[in-house]
């Protein structure tokens, strides 16, 4: 298994589904912070901090974020698996998304604890 040492930001995030064919919001990009924005033929997808999502947009908050300690090689294999293996094992749930550099993995803030424990029972590093 891959070691790996993930920190934890201080974001609280939502997760977000718009339509489409829309353009990012000026609220998601004038959002602090981390953001995604993912656009399939389906929807629009964004993560972005959870106070600037306004109250008629689709979006389940409460997320925290672990930062893979990057840039990680596109040849690694099972980075994920690490993660998610220990976190499922522990009934955490994930939200992951990935970047050119590095992985990410979001959990809803009432699991970060145990998700910390879960990883670093692993042998992963945890920053806080």
């Amino acid at each position: 298994m891959t070691l790996l040492s993930l920190k934890v930001m201080p974001d609280r995030l939502a997760v977000c589904r718009l339509p489409p064919d829309r353009e990012m919001p000026a609220w998601a990009a004038a959002a602090e912070g981390f953001r995604s924005l993912t656009r399939t033929a389906d929807e629009l997808s964004l993560v972005c901090a959870a106070d600037a999502v306004p109250p008629a947009i689709q979006c389940d908050s409460g997320w925290r974020l672990f930062e893979v300690a990057g840039p990680l090689d596109f040849a690694l294999t099972g980075i994920l698996l690490s993660i998610a293996r220990p976190l499922a094992e522990a009934g955490v749930s994930i939200f992951a998304l990935s970047t050119y550099d590095t992985d990410y993995v979001l959990v809803k803030d009432p699991d970060l604890a145990k998700a910390v424990a879960a990883l670093e029972a692993a042998g992963h590093h945890v920053i806080r």
